[in-house]
């Protein structure tokens, strides 16, 4: 996955699993072994030196090991078949919480590990609970966080005769979800205990590596109750590393960047090197752009930002490009794919790019005819090495081009209804530069409007999901990443994926402070006006309206509808302010035309044929249709 990781070093110290004498117990600390802090943490009862520790289940087993891998919350939803799991869990010391829907709790799984940097837990029932929270995992893979999902399945002498929720291969293709694949770096069944060690050793070691990690254990239920008796799991300290270029791709980099000007497109898995990349940038003056998910790694007020690529991106990209083309480009830590880039030949400079990512696959592929050197690197590592050998660049006299943002307006008499330009210029005044809130953008009309019209100045203020795009995504994962950060989180979502996957109920119960700004329009807009601007007719995107605030406070969150200009600032505040769960609906204009017109045209190159309706809307976006 094209992101570096910086997390918590797993420590796993673990004593040996015996018996113990019944009702022995200790009667004093003066008694007991020192404990050490992991010990400690995990709420360990301690024993006399003579004394060894108690029989544990494997689902004990399980929940002590999550503890030793830093793991600090798990989200699901309970069932029957994985009980003695879930209540191993909910006695250690990982915070446990009851999702309503089993994406939901990926999804928010997902965010927390961003938020924090420490792997979570998703923890499903047999039979529907995997196969509802596959969505949110494909997501957790795509967007490179590290996520463990817990699984029952079905014992083993009762497969193949219907048992409840049977979960089998059976019932189940084992391929991809019970075996290691594109969803699964890591999967397998558990049948026995002194399977544990090892499994705790490969878990270990792949927290400590850079990039993304999503495995899946599946325990049987009986298997959750057995006993792990005489099994000592590995010592293991394992430290984070950083994975460093060799001293020739270094070299050849130098050589090739010093070769004529060159620019920076910086891309999520280069956010923890904002500070080496703004040094870089100062030093040799060279532009910056970013993908949608690297918003605010580089300072997007900065002089040399040109701007945001690909969906809801910046024309001003293009600009630079034609008017000022660099040599090269630098790629840090992004893939380049459809939604950062469009595959437009207009972003390819002239000498090819220098690509640079932990994975060594990624380089060349969104490109394959262009010239590239690929490097496989940590990005803060390969930009420190950058700071040390290349020359400082004489100052530029040349202005670069910036971000395009039209003055908006006067409101009308009516007020009636919400323009999106005028409620994202409200959340960049009040949430944006007046608080510290972690800013989510679900998919559609709502990623757009928010990549092309916000602005970030520092890294990990914004998330969105380009890998999978799933609606329901920021609806969700806002409570992950305002649990795990311990502060607000706001998400700008659509009513289309409020509608279908939202957990305001879980957030009233775990009073989590998420905050959910909806874009109101009774359609499913993007849809709607990519079929307009396509000249496809005859599709139905509409939907009926719907009082979201309503619904959030028949759920126990407070919650506001704003349908006039006038109103919106003083809800934000309000929001942001409170310290429940809040919603705001704002309905908005639905015919105001979204900057996504750089998607249709993609889908135009794809086979998407249009009749060329007259009346298409020109768009703003980048590249301009």
């Amino acid at each position: 996955m094209s992101q570096n990781y910086t997390g918590s070093n797993p420590l796993i110290t673990t004593e040996p699993y015996k018996e113990l004498p019944a009702n022995r117990y200790v009667e004093s600390v003066s008694d007991s072994r020192q404990l050490d802090e992991s010990e400690k943490n995990g709420g360990i009862q301690p024993f006399l030196n003579d004394e060894i520790a108690p029989t544990l289940s494997v689902a004990d087993a399980i929940a002590q090991m999550l503890e030793n891998l830093g793991v600090n919350y798990a989200f699901g939803v309970a069932g029957g078949a994985m009980a003695s799991l879930w209540g191993a869990l909910s006695n250690s010391s990982i915070e446990v919480l009851n999702f309503r829907h089993e994406a939901g709790a990926a999804f928010a799984a997902t965010e927390a590990y961003f938020a924090n940097n420490h792997p979570t837990v998703v923890f499903t029932t047999a039979g529907p609970g995997i196969t509802n929270a596959l969505t949110g995992l494909f997501a957790a893979r795509g967007e490179g966080a590290k996520v463990i999902l817990l699984s029952a399945c079905t014992s083993a002498p009762q497969r193949g005769r219907w048992a409840i929720q049977e979960t089998s291969t059976y019932t189940l293709p084992s391929g991809g979800i019970f075996t290691p694949g594109a969803l699964f770096n890591y999967a397998i069944t558990i049948e026995s205990a002194a399977q544990l060690p090892q499994i705790f050793r490969k878990l270990a070691l792949a927290m400590a590596q850079p990039g993304g990690f999503v495995a899946h254990l599946s325990i049987p239920t009986a298997v959750q109750t057995s006993l792990v008796e005489d099994i000592s799991l590995p010592q293991l300290d394992v430290t984070p590393f950083p994975m460093t270029a060799s001293k020739e791709a270094i070299a050849k980099s130098v050589e090739l960047l010093s070769s004529g000007p060159f620019a920076i497109w910086v891309g999520f898995g280069a956010r923890d090197a904002a500070e080496e990349i703004l040094e870089l940038a100062e030093k040799t003056g060279a532009a910056v752009i970013c993908s949608p998910r690297g918003k605010g790694i580089f300072p997007e007020d900065h002089p040399q930002f040109v701007g945001v690529t690909g969906l809801g991106g910046h024309a001003s990209v293009l600009t630079y490009m034609e008017e000022q083309p660099p040599l090269r480009t630098l790629v840090l830590g992004t893939r380049l794919g459809e939604p950062t880039s469009f595959w437009s030949s207009a972003l390819v400079p002239k000498g090819g790019f220098v690509h640079v990512d932990i994975d060594p696959e990624v380089p060349g592929v969104a490109y394959p005819h262009v010239e590239t050197f690929g490097v496989r690197s940590d990005i803060k590592a390969f930009v420190k090495e950058l700071l040390q050998q290349l020359t400082d660049a004489p100052d530029s006299t040349m202005p670069l081009p910036r971000p395009e943002h039209k003055a908006i307006e006067p409101a009308s008499d009516v007020d009636y209804p919400v323009r999106p330009e005028v409620l994202m210029a409200a959340i960049q005044k009040i949430v944006v530069e007046g608080s510290d809130a972690v800013v989510m953008a679900e998919c559609g009309n709502s990623f757009t409007w928010s990549t092309h019209l916000l602005q970030f100045a520092e890294a990990n203020r914004y998330r969105v999901s380009t890998g999978v795009g799933a609606m329901g995504h920021a609806v969700t994962g806002v409570l992950g990443a305002a649990l795990a950060s311990k502060s607000k989180a706001v998400g700008i979502v659509g009513d289309g994926a409020m509608l279908m996957n939202n957990e305001i109920s879980t957030a009233v119960k775990y009073k989590i402070p998420a905050i959910w700004i909806v874009l109101n329009d009774a359609r499913y807009n993007m849809c709607h006006q990519g079929m307009k601007i396509l000249g496809l007719k005859g599709a139905d995107a509409t939907l009926p309206p719907t009082n979201f605030a309503m619904i959030a406070r028949g759920m126990g969150a407070e919650a506001i509808v704003v349908v006039r200009e006038s109103d919106i600032e003083a809800a934000l505040e309000q929001a942001i302010a409170s310290t429940v769960p809040f919603l705001i609906d704002v309905v908005i204009d639905a015919d105001r035309p979204a900057p996504s017109g750089g998607r249709n045209k993609s889908l135009a190159a794809q086979g998407v044929k249009s009749s060329a309706a007259k009346n298409a809307v020109k768009q703003v976006s980048f590249p301009m249709v």
